[in-house]
């Protein structure tokens, strides 16, 4: 059995935006008055990792007691990543070079995120990401907003790609990412861009950024 695609994660993968939806998160939680202790930020920070944004909205009603529908907490919380977005965005380093390996492999590639259709549209605006995937990003609206570590994103890609998902390699940086790929039969590399271990510790493969991902090591294996 060999392998025919590469599924990236987007947020923290191929797109240095998870410090964007960190400080986004500590906003919203700020702005309901809730006093955050330091043990607690360290605690948000590992739990809200590769979450969907339903699911981390509500994670924040729950936390703060809030009052406010869990609508009108995604509303503020897109409302204030939007404006961090526009402070600008960037490639993860070395993703480019690593998607060029790929691509004269070749295999197919996708992205499979969490994000929502409206967050992909703008990270597209600023990084052309139709350039490296085509039509092949999908998003969490794409499985009627069931997040990772649900695998139905990672599922639903391989099938838009026509691959067996025993046939994917998927690329990500969080263990709630890291979950839905293996859910979905997929070998699943961890990238340590967040430096914290934990996030990526039960992955096939860790590495700590896209050089030490030996491509031809990884296909030799099976």
């Amino acid at each position: 059995m060999s392998y025919r695609a590469i599924i990236f994660d987007m947020d923290g993968t191929i797109v240095a935006t998870e410090q964007v939806w960190e400080l986004a998160t500590q906003q919203v939680i700020a702005n309901r008055g809730f006093q955050v202790t330091s043990e607690q930020k360290i605690a948000i920070t590992k739990h809200f990792a590769g979450l969907g944004l339903p699911q981390s909205c509500l994670a924040i009603k729950e936390l703060t007691k809030s009052t406010d529908s869990v609508e009108i907490i995604m509303q503020e919380k897109v409302a204030i990543a939007n404006q961090l977005y526009q402070q600008g965005i960037r490639f993860i380093e070395g993703f480019e070079n690593f998607h060029k390996k790929v691509a004269a492999i070749p295999l197919k590639t996708a992205v499979a995120t969490n994000a929502t259709d409206g967050f992909v549209a703008t990270t597209n605006a600023v990084l052309n990401l139709q350039a490296y995937f085509g039509s092949h990003i999908y998003t969490i609206n794409h499985v009627n907003n069931i997040g990772k570590p649900n695998p139905a994103i990672y599922l639903y890609a391989a099938a838009q790609l026509g691959i067996d998902p025993r046939h994917c390699i998927a690329i990500e940086d969080s263990a709630h990412g890291i979950a839905a790929a293996q859910a979905a039969g997929m070998f699943c590399i961890g990238i340590n861009t967040s430096k914290r271990i934990e996030q990526v510790q039960k992955a096939h493969f860790i590495a700590d950024s896209y050089e030490q991902i030996d491509l031809a090591s990884l296909l030799a294996q099976r």
